[in-house]
């Protein structure tokens, strides 16, 4: 069976094809654009613009997959209550395949990434919340089962532009500046609210539907209850050194005034 046969037989939506090279030509425009917009980006080491450039198309796929999920949460009403009778965890719609289609293929594409110049871009959290976020994104696709919980834990990507610039300013040598210290502010609130809140909601939410969280096919109902535990974990553990980098970064601006 050839590979666009079996995505076929898998009903992947076509952005799950598209992803490898549209991600690609992001990675390249994020090295074009650099280097027109940030003078050092030339000097450089091959390692250090690599890592550029894959934040690159992680920022870009972070806005595709919060905006997205934003509008299909609150702004579609494809899980209200008022506007379908089916149950909440069967709703799916062509634009929350195309997002999930999307989503696999970024963590795919950064997956490889991370695996390919290991510990590089990241050690083995990093492989696990990516190997995790695949693997309950290509269940909830190939089944149609429990999307809205995916789609939550997707918004959570509104967090890594923050992440990102932090990166770039340090590399940029302007970890001392005022937009640094802003930035650190930003994130630390965003990843409070989404990736520390929105769980709370998350685990509220599934406890208020459990009845039909329990009508999902075996693997995903096990998958629903461990999965986003673990997640959560290490949202914990990343938001516990975030807020330790905030208070350092703040002591040492006030000390030096």
């Amino acid at each position: 069976m050839s590979y666009h046969c079996f995505l076929d037989k898998l009903a992947f939506p076509n952005s799950f094809r598209i992803c490898p090279t549209l991600f690609l030509k992001v990675y390249k425009l994020t090295g074009i654009i650099s280097v027109l917009c940030f003078k050092g980006y030339r000097k450089l080491s091959n390692e250090k613009k690599l890592e550029w450039n894959n934040r690159g198309f992680s920022t870009f796929h972070a806005f595709i997959a919060s905006t997205a999920s934003l509008y299909l949460l609150l702004l579609s009403d494809l899980f209200s209550e008022d506007y379908h009778d089916e149950l909440i965890i069967n709703r799916t719609s062509s634009l929350s395949e195309t997002v999930l289609g999307i989503s696999i293929g970024y963590f795919l594409s950064d997956l490889a990434m991370i695996l390919w110049l290991y510990p590089a871009l990241g050690g083995l959290e990093y492989v696990l919340h990516h190997g995790l976020s695949m693997f309950s994104i290509f269940l909830a696709l190939v089944s149609g089962k429990a999307q809205i919980y995916i789609l939550m834990v997707l918004f959570t990507e509104i967090t890594t532009p923050f992440v990102n610039l932090r990166w770039y300013l340090d590399v940029a040598g302007l970890k001392s500046s005022n937009i640094y210290i802003c930035n650190g502010v930003a994130l630390f609130l965003g990843w409070l609210v989404a990736r520390i809140l929105l769980f709370i909601y998350f685990f509220v939410h599934m406890a208020i539907y459990f009845d039909q969280v329990k009508e999902i096919f075996p693997l995903g109902f096990y998958s629903l209850l461990v999965v986003p535990p673990m997640l959560a974990i290490m949202n914990v553990f990343w938001f516990w050194k975030i807020a330790k980098g905030l208070i350092r970064t703040l002591s040492k601006t006030r000390h030096s005034r």
